[in-house]
């Protein structure tokens, strides 16, 4: 698997420095968290499940879920079951997995039901995905997770989502991120990354957040990230890959505000009419809130349409400048400040070193940009290939 796949040898040479490296189920923890970009959801019922999932992972997709929770009506349950098991079994007779394939449950014994019905579909199976993840549940999630590996021989991760109201309201916030982070600890091997479920996170104050809007303006539910990325996303060895919210809005509206993308980056790349096709899909509130994720220590980000997919892609990639930052760093560990190379800022070794750290980790799956190619060129190229 690796990430802008979808482009051409020259494009990809125009682009970048530093193409981006392979990556698979069998590296590092952390990198494969690292990789997994934009996250596409699906209804596990879809009928066309087997033949969406190879011709996403053509278009660039590198993980996506096949969703038996809250995608799936209850009297749909059965048949979302069959076919999740039925696709990932056709995947596997045609080779190798394209993506990273991940099922979301509803309750932990929906984990052993989906491993003991697989045939070969075990093979390209990365893990599951644990909604209204709580220290009540957290422990029966995870355990079925490592019996579900333990059972195929082979190590399948698992993503808690942050999303119940334990973790929304104030007065059980801190003694429930608390008890999830040590029950987290106890399995932090099969732990690849944590999600935000912000669209619970709202219905608990019966908010829908406006397309105008991003996440990071509906206050009760960004100090929620806050208190989940200080608790569960710590660089000190004790925390994990968290990743964004979903994006829920992909068609054009009349809008209220002004859009979320200055003018002058597209015009100095000649794609004025570009800007506007995003602003007419609402992928201009979607950048700004994938900027403001990073801004928060979130990486990757959970999404529900194939059009958002190149927007997070494009935006995860290393630029020139953030690349030579993060080289300076760690050039030596004796400490010290110096300017950038780029001459606009002050670089500290010692408290800028996990950041640089985490950077070219991030390059080495998204890649490193030529200098003076920004993400309108990225998301350019993707977009109109």
């Amino acid at each position: 698997m690796r990430h802008f796949r979808q482009l051409d040898h020259p494009t990809l040479d125009r682009l970048f420095l530093h193409r981006p490296q392979p990556f698979g189920h069998g590296d590092l923890r952390e990198r494969l968290a690292t990789a997994l970009g934009a996250t596409l959801y699906v209804p596990a019922t879809r009928p066309d499940l087997t033949a969406t999932i190879v011709r996403r992972a053509v278009e660039g997709v590198t993980s996506m879920v096949l969703d038996l929770e809250d995608a799936v009506a209850d009297d749909e349950v059965e048949d979302g079951f069959r076919n999740a098991i039925d696709t990932l079994d056709a995947l596997a007779a045609r080779g190798p997995a394209p993506l990273m394939l991940f099922v979301r449950v509803r309750t932990p014994d929906g984990i052993d039901r989906i491993v003991s019905g697989l045939g070969a579909g075990a093979g390209v199976l990365t893990g599951f995905v644990l909604p209204k993840f709580t220290s009540h549940t957290g422990s029966d999630y995870l355990r079925a997770v490592t019996a579900a590996s333990l059972r195929l021989g082979r190590r399948l991760y698992a993503m808690p989502v942050m999303e119940s109201s334990e973790i929304v309201h104030r007065e059980t916030r801190d003694d429930e991120l608390r008890a999830v982070s040590a029950i987290l600890a106890e399995h932090r091997d099969s732990v690849l990354a944590v999600r935000i479920g912000a669209t619970d996170m709202c219905s608990t104050f019966g908010i829908r957040r406006d397309r105008d809007l991003t996440i990071y303006d509906v206050r009760v539910v960004v100090d929620v990230i806050a208190a989940v990325v200080n608790y569960l996303g710590r660089t000190d060895g004790t925390g994990f890959v968290i990743t964004g919210p979903v994006w829920e809005y992909f068609a054009d509206h009349e809008r209220m505000f002004r859009p979320l993308l200055r003018s002058t980056p597209f015009e100095e790349h000649d794609a004025v009419l570009f800007r506007q096709q995003l602003v007419s899909r609402d992928l201009d509130g979607l950048l700004r809130e994938i900027a403001l994720d990073r801004a928060n220590g979130i990486q990757g980000k959970t999404v529900i349409h194939p059009s958002h997919v190149a927007a997070v892609h494009a935006l995860s990639a290393v630029t020139h400048e953030e690349y030579h930052d993060a080289t300076d760093i760690l050039d030596r560990d004796t400490g010290g400040v110096q300017a950038s190379g780029y001459g606009n800022k002050m670089n500290e070794r010692r408290p800028h070193r996990t950041w640089a750290e985490q950077t070219l980790l991030r390059a080495s799956v998204f890649g490193v940009t030529r200098k003076g190619v920004t993400f309108v060129d990225l998301l350019t190229a993707l977009v109109e290939r």
